[in-house]
């Protein structure tokens, strides 16, 4: 008995020995992609879609693209336009977006080769966050019609109207939950509340992408207002006799503070109710030169210094050279100048960081373009061994660029000193705020004509006309004093009026 068990075990071992294993042939493979095909719509792609999904019937996984930091000062972006659309194929390097940073519009290239199955963020959208998914992408041969969507958190809150379960407050708050709700209180607003000590988190905001604006404080005002307790009086009157109901609908009555109780909005296009004002929506490009500004004026102890040059061999040079076909600015006599002065006086060319005083081993020279997105410094890298042919076709060709919001992050960024000229707009002298870290901005007033003696000679004082300009110099005291700064200025004027002598040509 025994020994017909341990026979009949033996051949069912060589039996299954015997079996081969059993490959898929192409008959078995159309048919599993044809059912695959019927179940999640694939588009022929075989087995190698098929081993890349989690599983037969889910779709495709994608590659995402998130907003990313194309500046060092970044936090947020704008979506300006893209440049590619779905179902486009993308190589690695290609132009997918116009990225509107807190400098300049800037092109996102791909890191990727695929194909851009979905765009999450459309053209126009403003104040995105660094690292929020704005597109996807799918590998080359997959179906991006298939791309799986990830949940997404919603940016602004919801407007529909709450619910009798909605207004009854949760049982519990993870930290989570309450780190997602970030406040966005408008200037007005946050004074307000500030003032009268309210809690941000009980307005209701009714601003786009859930801004707490002015009239949202004024309410919530308006109701702390009510729900405190009346005044106590010496005499309580007696409660008026019932009346009849009227038909006439009597205004709102204004609280005890004398603020309207629902105050009036200005429309754009009419002129405003007495003490309405219409909010603005700053760019980023605005919002970091305040913060910027700020910076400079509250940390920097500026000091000024003023002197008058004369431009008599600027102009006269610059005839010459037109006679040659070379076209160059008074501007760009004044940079050339202002580099090599920075090249002869290497102790002006500092910065200040956070441990003291920086020495520089570069010259590059940030000039001031005024832009409708507001203030950028485009940047003549290695001013001081540059001719003057070449600053006058760099600073074109950049102040192109700011114009048209096209300069690239190493074009405006990493100067070490600064010029800014409003001659051309009949300013005759100013002061500039320093662009922080660097140490000096050199402010540029417009020529004007002044008649002055000329040196005595054997038929006695004449009198010439010159034609001046006063540049005001802004350094930082911490490391360029007085004493520095006027002979900074001195060393300045002595380039500018003596072209030649400096091989500004």
């Amino acid at each position: 008995m025994a020994a017909s068990i341990r026979l009949g075990r033996r051949g069912v071992f060589i039996a299954l020995r015997a079996i081969k294993p059993n490959k898929l042939t192409v008959h078995n493979r159309l048919i599993t992609q044809n059912k695959c095909q019927r179940t999640v719509g694939w588009n022929g792609s075989g087995f190698r879609q098929l081993f890349q999904s989690p599983s037969v019937c889910a779709g495709v996984a994608p590659l995402k693209v998130q907003m990313p930091a194309l500046s060092p000062t970044m936090e947020e972006g704008n979506i300006v336009k893209w440049l590619k659309k779905e179902g486009d194929e993308v190589a690695a390097g290609d132009a997918l977006c116009e990225i509107e940073t807190d400098k300049a519009v800037v092109i996102m290239e791909s890191n990727d080769d695929g194909i851009l199955a979905k765009i999450l963020v459309q053209e126009g959208s403003r104040g995105v966050r660094l690292g929020t998914l704005i597109a996807l992408m799918v590998g080359e041969g997959e179906d991006w019609k298939q791309v799986e969507i990830p949940a997404l958190e919603p940016i602004t809150p919801s407007t529909a109207p709450p619910t009798a379960a909605d207004s009854a407050p949760p049982l519990t708050s993870t930290p989570a939950a309450s780190a997602l709700k970030q406040l966005r209180l408008s200037p007005a607003a946050r004074h307000i509340l500030d003032t009268h000590g309210l809690d941000p988190q009980l307005a209701k905001a009714t601003g786009p992408r859930g801004l707490i604006t002015k009239e949202d404080a004024l309410q919530l005002l308006n109701q702390s207002d009510k729900g405190r307790p009346a005044p106590p009086s010496a005499a309580v009157a007696p409660p008026p006799p019932p009346t009849a109901p009227s038909v006439t609908v009597s205004p709102p009555i204004a609280p005890s503070t004398g603020r309207p109780t629902f105050p009036p909005v200005s429309v754009p296009g009419k002129p405003g109710m007495p003490g309405t004002f219409t909010e603005i929506p700053a760019s980023n490009v605005r919002r970091v030169i305040a913060q910027r500004l700020t910076q400079s004026k509250s940390t920097i102890p500026h000091a000024y210094a003023s002197v008058d040059c004369d431009l008599g061999a600027v102009m006269k040079l610059r005839k010459q050279l037109a006679t040659e076909n070379i076209k160059v600015s008074v501007n760009d006599f004044i940079i050339k100048a202002a580099a090599v002065s920075l090249r002869e006086m290497p102790e002006v060319n500092v910065m200040w960081s956070g441990e003291g005083p920086q020495a520089l081993d570069f010259i590059h020279i940030s000039i001031a373009v005024a832009t409708p997105r507001g203030l950028i410094t485009p940047i003549i890298k290695d001013a001081a061994n540059k001719g003057l042919q070449e600053i006058a076709a760099t600073a074109k060709a950049l102040a192109q660029k700011a114009r048209d919001g096209k300069l690239l992050p190493e074009e405006y960024q990493g100067g070490s000193f600064s010029i800014s000229n409003l001659g051309m707009f009949g300013i005759s002298e100013f002061s500039a705020v320093i662009n922080p870290p660097q140490a000096c901005i050199l402010a540029v007033g417009g020529p004007r004509a002044e008649l002055t003696l000329a040196p005595q000679d054997p038929d006695g004082p004449v009198l010439r006309t010159q034609q001046l300009i006063t540049v005001t110099l802004s350094s930082d005291g911490r490391l360029v004093d007085d004493e520095l700064a006027s002979r900074f200025l001195e060393k300045f004027r002595s380039n500018l009026e003596q072209p030649q002598r400096a091989s500004l040509p």
